[in-house]
């Protein structure tokens, strides 16, 4: 049997559960986003890397244990540092295994953890994570370790559990920090509710300090802040050095950051009006809150369904606020949310409706544009809108397969993505000719038509 057939997959926890089970239990984390060398071993039989790349920094940092030297039977051989532990799959059949974390000298400080399950790893998305967490340090270590698809909700968790910014590739978390961190913020805002509420006045303090801005409004001031924090007067995509980038940060990082505190704010004033009343009362005892407590649940149920809901349905609407603003900032001429034909309805035309269905061969120039914050199987509903137009989909996605991106370019589709994820090599991006930077998509197809367009 080999060494890769003895994990055994079976029914299990969901991933979410395993994610808040390991942040519970672990002193300190190490999460990685996967490269694509890291997932590769465990897809193609040709390549030469064995395991997942550990940065040398972490690997001495004090989470792994120490390396030792391995007798070799040439004493004039280079040197090879190795440690073996013990690491537990969940995901898999949930019992130790031993895995090697190795050094070899010879390749300067190209260090690897291998001996892993490879059916863990053989279908991940780019832009996936490994996340492992130290159980324990004595009398011999042992560690948890989970495989988070980049396509799933799991990912998205453990983006908000570890508040991880849009460009973070590797790094150490301890968990007790996190949540203190997190008790804080809460502990904060609950002395102002409880104020409120003991006042008599949690309604319009609710409407002042917790009320979610509409996605405009909340797009809006992510960009001021963007302005504000790289000392620009607009977001014209001519003028900023990498305008992909730049529309990934306001989107996936200033934006969300915005979100998340509203949202907090919201769901707990929420949940203080539900259990509690609008109206202060003179004694509250325990009897009272767990009387509300079970009789509200399924309002609070809701209210939890809702949050959820609500942070799947702003990224899309984000988005396309941030490329209209961006498109405007440059004085590039468009129609947003144009009637094409029956049922189809593209997110921006370049330069407009009456443009592109010209009987004139400067026509031709005109595109459809459309924006999407996660493609998934969606990409295929904005082909069905090109007709014979020149369409372009711009994305903040990391997770696109090579396969997927090849599929695109069969129909015609072009892919428009943040400067930074081209070459990343997170990401299968690099060498599809339908994938363009938003810089390149800005210099090399717009600014050479604005002309024909005026």
């Amino acid at each position: 049997m080999s060494e890769q057939s003895e994990f055994l997959f079976s029914d299990r926890a969901s991933d979410t559960d395993l994610l808040l089970a390991l942040f519970e239990k672990a002193d300190r984390l190490f999460v990685k986003k996967l490269s694509n060398n890291d997932r590769d071993w465990a897809r193609f039989e040709n390549k030469h890397q064995a395991g997942i790349y550990v940065p040398h920094e972490y690997r001495d940092g004090g989470f792994f244990p120490a390396l030792e030297g391995k007798e070799r039977s040439d004493p004039d051989a280079s040197e090879i540092r190795e440690r073996f532990f013990g690491l537990v799959w969940p995901q898999a059949s949930g019992e130790p295994k031993e895995t090697r974390l190795v050094h070899y000298t010879s390749k300067s400080q190209e260090t690897h953890l291998t001996r892993l399950p490879k059916a863990l790893f053989s279908g991940l998305l780019p832009a996936s994570f490994l996340v492992m967490g130290r159980i324990r340090s004595e009398p011999e270590p042992l560690y948890e370790c989970l495989a988070i698809d980049s396509g799933s909700d799991d990912a998205a968790y453990l983006t908000e559990l570890l508040a991880l910014e849009p460009d973070f590739t590797v790094g150490e978390f301890d968990p007790t920090e996190i949540v203190e961190e997190e008790r804080e913020r809460i502990l904060d805002f609950a002395e102002q509710v409880i104020a409120a509420w003991l006042a008599g006045d949690i309604i319009p303090f609710a409407a002042h300090n917790a009320a979610m801005p509409n996605t405009t409004d909340l797009a809006g001031m992510a960009r001021s802040q963007f302005l504000e924090r790289h000392g620009l007067a607009t977001l014209n995509p001519f003028e900023i050095c990498n305008p992909g980038d730049a529309l990934r940060e306001i989107s996936r990082s200033i934006e969300w950051d915005l979100f998340r505190e509203f949202q907090r704010r919201e769901r707990a004033v929420a949940l203080v009006r539900i259990v509690m009343g609008d109206d202060p009362v003179t004694t509250v005892g325990a009897t009272h809150v767990i009387r509300r407590l079970v009789d509200e649940l399924p309002e609070i149920d809701r209210l939890m369904l809702s949050a959820s809901q609500q942070r799947k349905s702003r990224a899309g609407y984000s988005y396309e606020h941030h490329i209209e603003a961006m498109l405007a900032g440059g004085g590039i001429p468009f129609e947003k949310q144009v009637i094409i034909e029956a049922r189809k309805r593209p997110d921006f035309i370049l330069p407009s409706l009456e443009f592109i269905n010209a009987k004139k061969p400067e026509a031709e120039t005109g595109l459809i544009l459309s924006a999407k914050t996660t493609l998934r199987e969606r990409w295929k509903q904005v082909e069905r809108e090109k007709g014979k137009r020149a369409l372009f989909l711009t994305t903040v996605d990391e997770n696109i397969a090579s396969n997927v991106i090849e599929d695109m370019a069969s129909f015609g589709v072009h892919l428009v993505i943040p400067e930074s994820l081209k070459d990343a090599k997170e990401t299968e991006y690099k060498g599809h000719t339908n994938v363009l930077s938003f810089r390149e998509f800005c210099d090399d197809v717009v600014q050479p038509s604005m002309g024909k367009w005026a």
